[in-house]
């Protein structure tokens, strides 16, 4: 089974990339959706974040918007958030790779903003990249209830910058033309990747940590 890892800057256009894959039958497991499922009432992670920021708690939800202004400019707050939600996000991407390879499936895409930025790109075969002109992006995201362009400039700076990401990449996906233009671009990496062989499924055991006795003093 192959993995491809999908990513992009804020505003480029990866939710369209991933909708196209769907659309010619690869499964995509979409990092942010299992992180709103997880804030949400009854989320896996409300009771430990809700000991962490008491205040984000909204009707037995995590208000994402205040969490995201607790966090915003707080280095350690984020960091906190994320050593609870990462390995939640790890693990149900794990049950979605056994999943599809008990399924027969011949490629997957894992969809995750911040794939180069934590090291996912160590799961994946290949990496796709979303990308599209900066005029168009701030477009797109200035659009957004809420956002600002301090807010903007903000998270870019959280961010790998685009041209990195497209050097890193295996696959470039431009946005900003028209649908067909997209979707074509995804059937044509979807006819290569689905001739190769996948490398990173199942995953490689971590070599045990033994711990020391007398004969390693």
């Amino acid at each position: 089974m192959v993995i491809l890892g999908l990513t992009g800057s804020i505003g480029m256009g990866k939710s369209a990339a991933a909708a196209n894959f769907r659309r010619l039958g690869v499964p995509v497991h979409d990092a942010d959706k299992v992180v709103h499922g997880l804030l949400a009432r009854g989320g896996a992670a409300v009771e430990k974040i809700a000991r962490l920021f008491p205040d984000t708690v909204k009707d037995g939800a995590i208000d994402r918007g205040y969490m995201a202004g607790a966090v915003f400019e707080d280095p350690d707050a984020l960091e906190r958030l994320e050593a609870v939600l990462h390995p939640m996000v790890r693990r149900d991407e794990i049950a979605f790779l056994g999943a599809a390879a008990r399924r027969g499936c011949r490629l997957v895409v894992l969809d995750v903003p911040l794939l180069f930025e934590t090291g996912g790109e160590a799961r994946c075969d290949a990496v796709v990249v979303v990308s599209c002109p900066r005029c168009i992006q701030e477009q797109r995201v200035l659009k957004r209830p809420g956002m600002t362009r301090e807010r903007f400039e903000s998270i870019l700076a959280r961010q790998m910058p685009d041209a990195e990401k497209r050097r890193r990449a295996d696959f470039v996906i431009l946005t900003g033309l028209n649908r067909a233009f997209g979707l074509n671009q995804v059937r044509n990496i979807v006819t290569i990747a689905s001739g190769w062989r996948g490398t990173k499924w199942p995953p490689c055991p971590q070599p045990s940590r033994r711990r020391k006795g007398k004969a390693d003093a």
